[in-house]
């Protein structure tokens, strides 16, 4: 086994409150380039001090409830860009609905005709009422075996 190793058995390493922090004092350290600041340059050192104590840390109890506090906080504030990527990417094929209730996402087919439609919730059994703008396509496919007979 190696010294580094054998030196890092029982630390915590890297995780994803590291990683960010680091990019993060990568960020400063290149604006820092272009703009001299004292207090930029000592943003940075403390956040490359943190990341260096985490990653040698010998208390992984504590690194870990921080990075799933970290984990917590990222996935509430991407949660909306999370929707509406998934909205735009299936955007032909379904559309998505909040239950007003009790806050439940629904995925409903996309209409075959655009207007006023009506869902229920399959949670609170609540009645669900929206506009659909856009009209499902119907993909009609020939077969040209078919076509010759």
């Amino acid at each position: 086994m190696s010294n580094f190793l054998r030196m890092m058995y029982g630390r915590y390493g890297v995780d994803n409150l590291s990683k960010f922090l680091f990019s993060l004092y990568i960020i400063i350290f290149v604006i820092g380039l272009f703009y001299k600041n004292f207090i930029l340059d000592t943003i940075g050192l403390l956040l490359l001090f943190i990341v260096i104590f985490r990653f040698f840390s010998k208390n992984i109890y504590k690194r870990t409830k921080e990075n799933q506090i970290y984990l917590k906080i990222k996935n509430k504030t991407l949660k909306p860009f999370k929707n509406i990527k998934r909205n735009f990417k299936e955007r032909n094929e379904h559309v998505y609905k909040k239950c007003h209730k009790c806050k439940t996402t629904l995925k409903l087919p996309l209409p075959y005709e655009r207007g006023i439609k009506h869902a229920k919730c399959p949670t609170c059994k609540n009645k669900i009422t929206f506009l659909c703008l856009r009209k499902q396509k119907i993909e009609i496919i020939k077969d040209n075996e078919r076509m010759k007979k």
